[in-house]
């Protein structure tokens, strides 16, 4: 256990490192020099709180997939949410492009029809769309590669918008127009920036992970780091054989650290159990019971029947180990971006941040309040990390809010 400590620390001096490189990193790749983070421009801006209206988005970030309606105020309020959930099979998800984008948008018709939106004029969507894009403009932009398992084929390096705008043609949408491509970390973003105005950071730590941020030389247009690739860290054998393991060897190197998709993976190599999940995790480490029942049930689950409360307690350590790196890793990311637009930390830094890991996962946040305090000391009371739920999508409808405006 020493040693696995020992393995997985991420000291002061360790996340300052980070801190420094990853500064580094941003800027090589806004230079457009060789850097692991993409930098990649999103044409969107950041909204006033003043736009007013209704909104559709597609919030297209996994296996499953929402279509929403907006309602904004115009004051900083947003009202009236429709919402509907669907989930995508894996024929779906594998397949071809036309078989894909024909089956979001039949979906999007039974959402237009429950909500009586068939014979309204026509309304400003935004669509999520949460894999590596090269956005060309506000609402066009290639797909660079699909993850999270996606191998949908006729994707890569054609503009997503364009083909989603087909499929609406095919299948006699007529009163929509996709008025913003939206990451669904840009998403966040303005999701909470709409009602806060000193919200300049968007996180997400789900299942994938990605950060963004208005970047000043660029006249504050918010830029998709696409952090997940970042890969100036220090690995482990585990995270070296869960590498060589996966679908893209050598590639989205923070991601296979702080992820949902990743971490029970790695909890399981060093544990040496097959399935181990990320939600066992997080059920483990909040087991508060005297015996660790929760766990022991979990653990017979898994084929582990009748596990020792050593072996329950050593479970429960090792997950720790796993997260809390993870957590710091993730805070030291947040602190060099704050760092690069706020280098005395004068100004006040709310950070949306959304994903399952970050909400449901027991100590995750509080790990990375603790990271950022060691990183800024009392300056750290400067920077808030705000669950920001849906923020994806009905971020979507706001930047379409923003888009359609400045179009008309």
């Amino acid at each position: 256990m020493e040693r696995l400590e020992k393995l997985f620390e991420l000291s002061g001096p360790d996340m300052e490192k980070i801190v420094e490189s990853f500064i580094l990193e941003m800027e090589r790749g806004l230079a457009g020099e060789k850097s692991s983070l993409k930098m990649i421009p999103t044409y969107v801006r950041m909204p006033t709180g003043k736009e007013k209206g209704k909104f559709i988005a597609i919030d297209l970030g996994g296996t499953t997939f929402r279509v929403l309606e907006l309602t904004l105020k115009g004051d900083r309020k947003i009202g009236r949410t429709g919402i509907m959930k669907f989930v995508l099979e894996k024929k779906y998800v594998t397949g071809s492009a036309e078989l894909f984008f024909d089956f979001i948008a039949d979906n999007v018709n039974i959402f237009l029809r429950k909500y009586k939106l068939t014979d309204t004029s026509t309304l400003d969507l935004g669509f999520t769309f949460s894999f590596p894009i090269r956005q060309t403009g506000i609402a066009s932009g290639t797909l660079i590669c699909w993850t999270k398992d996606f191998n949908i084929s006729g994707v890569t390096g054609n503009d997503v918008v364009k083909l989603m705008r087909e499929a609406f043609r095919r299948r006699g949408i007529k009163n929509i127009d996709i008025a913003a491509l939206v990451n669904d970390t840009v998403g966040t973003l303005a999701a909470k920036s709409y009602e806060e105005p000193d919200c300049d950071l968007g996180v997400i730590i789900g299942t994938g992970t990605n950060a963004c941020y208005p970047e000043k030389s660029r006249g504050r247009m918010v830029i998709n780091i696409e952090w997940g690739n970042f890969n100036k860290l220090a690995s482990t054998p585990y995270d070296r054989q869960l590498d060589e393991e996966s679908d893209n060897p050598g590639q989205q190197m923070l991601e296979k650290m702080v992820s949902g998709m990743y971490l029970g993976r790695i909890a399981g190599l060093v544990l040496k159990v097959e399935g181990f999940k990320t939600e066992h995790m997080s059920a483990i480490e909040g087991d508060m019971t005297d015996d660790l029942r929760v766990t022991g049930r979990l653990l017979g689950r898994l084929g582990i029947v009748k596990s020792s409360l050593k072996e329950r307690r050593m479970f429960k350590k090792v997950c720790g180990i796993v997260s809390c790196r993870a957590a710091r890793i993730s805070a030291s990311c947040i602190a060099a971006i704050i760092r690069r637009m706020d280098p005395h930390l004068s100004g006040t830094h709310t950070v949306a941040v959304d994903g399952s890991v970050f909400e449901k996962h027991p100590t995750f946040s509080q790990n990375m309040e603790n990271a950022l305090k060691e990183i800024f000391s009392r300056k750290a009371s400067r920077i808030r990390l705000a669950l920001t739920k849906d923020g994806s999508g009905k971020g979507a409808a706001i930047i379409a809010a923003v888009a359609g405006k400045y179009e008309k």
